[in-house]
Parts: C-alpha cells; structure tokens; sequence
C-alpha cells in the first residue's frame, strides 16, 4: 500500500464557481469564471513539490484505484472575533459555517490536483472527510494562516 501524501496549501480557500452563460447575438456562449484561479494555482504548486518530494524515483507516479481525500479548510476569523487587545473572545465558534459551501470548496481542490494529473479522474475520490474551521484550532497544524490541509490515500477496505 502506498503511503499517504499530505501537505498544506496556504492561501485563502475559494470554491468551483459555476459555469455561466451569455448572450452572443443569436447563440449563447458559455464559460468558466476565473475566481478560483488563484487558489487552484497554490493547491497544484504545493500538491506538486509534495507529489515530487514523496516519490522515489522523481518521476511522480499517478495514485491508482479507489482515493480517500481528506480536506481541511481553515477560513481567516473575522474581525468580531476578537477583543481590542487582538486576543479572542471567550466562546467563538470553531467551525466555519458561512460560504462558500463546502462541496464547492471540495470541488476547487479536487480539480486542481486533476489538472495536476495527481490522479485519471477525481471520479476515482470515493471517500473523505471535509472540515470547514476557523484558523487556531487545530492541534495538528502550527500554521495559524488560512489555508487546506490535504491528505490522499489508498481507500481501505471495507
């Protein structure tokens, strides 16, 4: 079984936007907005020093089979969140409950490591877990920036 691959991606996490429509005298053109370029951009350039890193030869190889892909977002709190002297308030929340949805932020990323070639096709992403939190609360990452903790693995049997 091949070991884990994980990494963070520091930035501002955005979601897929929806492709949209507009008129073109009497057709209809239909594109990609390009508000989650920049993000998808630090998730293929971190994806791929880690990918390059983890692989023996340094030819990195696809990940086959059925993935599990853990995400876990971390959103910058607001501004309300805070004291004056710039401690938190006693009792902010820890999870992130406002946009963007976390299946669109899913989606961001997911297409991002597709483009990279990580994997075929994020069809082959089959289970994992998404978590939406405010930044400082997790014991694991010492990184208090926004940002995506990723991690891909083989599917285990059930």
């Amino acid at each position: 079984m091949r070991p884990p691959l994980t990494f963070f991606c520091a930035g501002l996490p955005v979601a897929s936007p929806r492709a949209r429509a507009r008129a073109m005298g009497a057709f209809a053109q239909i594109y990609m907005p390009k508000d989650a370029d920049d993000w998808k951009m630090i998730v293929r350039t971190e994806a791929r020093k880690a990918w390059t890193e983890s692989e023996q030869p340094c030819i990195p190889r696809p990940w086959q089979g059925p993935l599990c892909v853990n995400l876990t977002f971390y959103f910058p709190r607001p501004k309300a969140h805070y004291r004056k002297d710039g401690t938190l308030k006693p009792n902010t929340p820890k999870w992130h409950t406002s946009k963007p949805d976390r299946d669109n932020a899913d989606k961001a990323v997911l297409d991002a490591l597709t483009n990279l070639g990580i994997w075929g096709d994020d069809k082959q992403v089959c289970d994992g877990r998404i978590v939406k939190l405010y930044t400082c609360h997790d014991p694991h990452i010492d990184d208090p920036r926004p940002g995506c903790f990723i991690e891909i693995k083989e599917c285990e049997e059930l």
